[in-house]
């Protein structure tokens, strides 16, 4: 199949499973399209088990195989996403909570991934699966980070206090560029075996580089822009010079090794805040707007749609059950930690919203980042492991934390306050 071909049958899978979920299961609209699709992909499952002659697993498959998933978020729809994402972020709100933002962004990410790690190459040895050490980190670099695109999506269907949004919110929009950096790391050393030595002044400078290079492009890009935007008043230019900045955005960070996301994230906080303000007029503010929306809705179904049909290319041994549905609390059990911590050590100087510790475990949602990171990995005995064991903290926080995330912000926050 063509190019072409493949995202013409996304689209109207995307079309017809969004409107039997809109009139039938009536969930919010990416869990019901991923819901909708892994039950698709169940039901090929079931008829190549009856009819095996009809052959429609393999078929499915390979056309799925032809999409690299990977490439398709992490080298394409992320960088628009997160832009979409971050364009509506009140970046004086981020300002407020920055220390809590960036402990737990970075700080947060590393806790996370290495108890995540030591929790998982524990418990894969107590069943009788043994995986290097590294091999474990690697999937809790990957797990670790929440996800933009999840989260900014359950934000859009709940109500929480402004300053505890700021922070659910900038997390999610920053973590996942850190993850990335951190998950290239961690890779890198697993690949390089058991000899490898870490050297930590290496390691710490590659961090830093891609990360904060990620935050100057953004600026930098993200100035060029704005100076653009402010000598010209039509909307149709403008919308195709902020397109034109996240591609360019993109490319640039992806060609000089710096942090993509973070990047793309600088420049559309910049652009929705002081460009917003000073360089537009209304009516360009809501074409703008109005655009990338629509960008953000089309690719969130079909990101979503995807994570349920890729379902379809995992060769699941039932010897990784136990161990898949062990991830799931030990995640959660990390992210309790990994939250915990930034917030007592700053709730010293600074005032927290009453419950915002179990919101931000519960509405840590880990999505599409997570699989397509796991479907990067080498072919080679531990990948399908990782993939399955990824799966099941992923289908979990979307489905069940996703369904369940308003009742504990009703449950834990005071509706009352707005700090």
């Amino acid at each position: 199949m063509t190019l072409f071909d493949i995202a013409a049958i996304l689209l109207c899978l995307s079309a017809v499973f969004g409107y039997v979920n809109h009139h039938y299961l009536r969930l919010p609209p990416t869990i019901g399209l991923m819901v909708i699709a892994m039950a698709s992909s169940l039901a090929v499952v079931v008829i190549d088990l009856i009819v095996p002659a009809m052959q429609v697993g393999p078929r499915v498959s390979e056309a799925l195989a032809q999409i690299d998933f990977h490439k398709a978020l992490m080298h394409g729809m992320l960088s628009f996403l997160l832009f979409a994402g971050a364009l509506h972020v009140d970046f004086s709100a981020l300002a407020s909570r920055k220390w809590a933002i960036s402990l737990m962004a970075t700080g947060g990410v590393l806790m996370s991934t290495f108890i995540v790690g030591a929790s998982m190459w524990y418990v894969l040895q107590l069943f009788g699966i043994a995986i290097p050490f590294m091999w474990a980190l690697v999937f809790g670099a990957l797990i670790s980070p929440t996800d933009p695109v999840a989260v900014l999506g359950i934000l859009k269907t709940i109500k929480v206090p402004k300053r505890l949004e700021a922070i659910i919110a900038g997390e999610s929009l920053f973590n996942d560029g850190v993850g990335v950096v951190i998950f290239t790391i961690v890779l890198a050393l697993a690949l390089r075996g058991e000899q490898a030595t870490l050297e930590l002044a290496g390691v710490v400078g590659l961090f830093v580089s891609e990360a904060l290079g990620g935050v100057v492009l953004g600026m930098v890009v993200g100035y060029l822009a704005y100076r653009a935007l402010r000598t010209i008043d039509e909307y149709i230019l403008e919308v195709i010079i902020s397109l034109a900045l996240v591609m360019v955005t993109y490319a640039i960070a992806l060609r000089a090794h710096l942090s993509g996301p973070i990047a793309v994230v600088v420049a559309g906080l910049f652009i929705g805040n002081h460009g917003v303000r000073f360089a537009m007029s209304e009516k360009t503010r809501e074409r703008l707007f109005d655009f990338w929306e629509l960008i953000d809705e089309i690719l969130n179904s079909v990101l979503f749609l995807l994570i349920g049909l890729e379902v379809m290319l995992l060769r699941f041994d039932t010897g990784y059950l136990a161990a898949a549905l062990l991830a799931i609390p030990i995640a959660l059990a990390a992210r309790l930690i990994s939250v915990s911590i930034p917030i007592l050590l700053l709730s010293r100087r600074d005032k927290f919203t009453q419950g915002a510790v179990p919101v931000l475990v519960w509405g840590g949602l880990r999505g599409g980042i997570s699989v397509a990171l796991a479907f990067s990995l080498p072919e080679n005995e531990i990948k399908p492991l990782i993939l399955a064991i990824t799966y099941s903290v992923v289908v979990f926080s979307i489905v069940v934390q996703g369904l369940t995330v308003k009742a504990v912000v009703a449950k834990m926050v005071q509706p009352a306050t707005d700090t």
